[in-house]
């Protein structure tokens, strides 16, 4: 028997479409930019007349001491407070600016810069001014977690507008009570979960501020905030035209955005050495 005759779906077909010179041109988001790259920075001396050989020496011993710690070794530091001027300025020209800042609240405060060489960390404050080799310094492990702004908890007051705080605040108090050496960082992805703005502010309320900033620009920005409870970090990321697209709490020692790895330590012990080759 003869089936009866479809049309074919309107929408398909040749001349479904409007014809692309005849409306609005179509407009794309912008691509992010100005993702950060290592060059190799090598510092200006010709016009250093005066000795520099302390300074030299000193870049030696930490290319030494990057290895050491890349291997497993202890932090090191180095004090730079006995340097004069022309060997400050060699350290400081070599050093230059690397991706992760840190602002550490407390006595004295700290201002913590990376340098160009991941894993050295350049940390001034009141009679402070040094080198530290680490993966994160160990201050900002020391104090991360010293109220700012305390931790109300459940005492924090609840509006109507706060609806899943409350079960995010357990969760993440109980991951912090249970946290300790080996125990793998929890991650709590406020991206993906309903949430209101007064969730959000509730939530930041109980688990209160801690003395550690961190900012870290790569591809966009990471902004670290301790918490004033243990091993709490508001963790959030934003592309290079600073629109926040991921937002998390995590419960650890230190969120890995803000560490150098132990092959970022052994390359910038590498790294140190050829700058010293060029410049002898």
């Amino acid at each position: 028997m003869a089936q009866n005759f479809h049309l074919p779906p309107t929408g398909f077909g040749p001349g479904s479409q409007p014809d692309p010179s005849e409306g609005p041109e179509l407009e794309y988001m912008p691509l992010p930019s100005g993702m950060r790259t290592y060059s190799t920075h090598l510092p200006e001396i010709d016009e250093i007349e005066a000795d520099v050989g302390t300074a030299l020496r000193m870049l030696a011993e930490m290319a030494d001491a990057a290895d050491r710690v890349g291997r497993g070794g202890a932090p090191e530091q180095f004090d730079l407070r006995p340097l004069d001027g022309p060997n400050r300025a060699l350290m400081a020209e070599t050093m230059g600016d690397g991706e992760v800042s840190m602002k550490l609240r407390g006595v004295p405060a700290l201002a913590v810069q990376e340098s160009v060489f991941a894993g050295v960390w350049q940390i001034k404050g009141a009679e402070v001014d040094l080198i530290e080799i680490a993966p994160v310094p160990q201050a900002a492990r020391d104090r991360a977690f010293d109220p700012v702004a305390p931790a109300l908890g459940t005492d924090a007051p609840l509006t109507a507008q706060v609806v899943n705080a409350p079960a995010l605040l357990a969760e993440l108090r109980d991951k912090s009570a249970a946290f300790g050496p080996g125990v793998e960082t929890h991650v709590v992805n406020l991206t993906l979960l309903p949430h209101t703005e007064a969730d959000l502010d509730w939530l930041a309320a109980t688990l209160g501020t801690g003395s550690v900033d961190v900012l870290s620009r790569g591809y966009g920005n990471c902004r670290v905030t301790a918490t004033a409870t243990p091993h709490v970090w508001h963790v959030q990321f934003f592309n290079s035209m600073d629109t926040r697209i991921l937002d998390t709490y995590e419960v650890g020692a230190m969120p890995e955005v803000a560490l150098a790895a132990s092959e970022d330590l052994i390359d910038s012990a590498e790294r140190l050495r050829e700058v010293l080759e060029a410049i002898r």
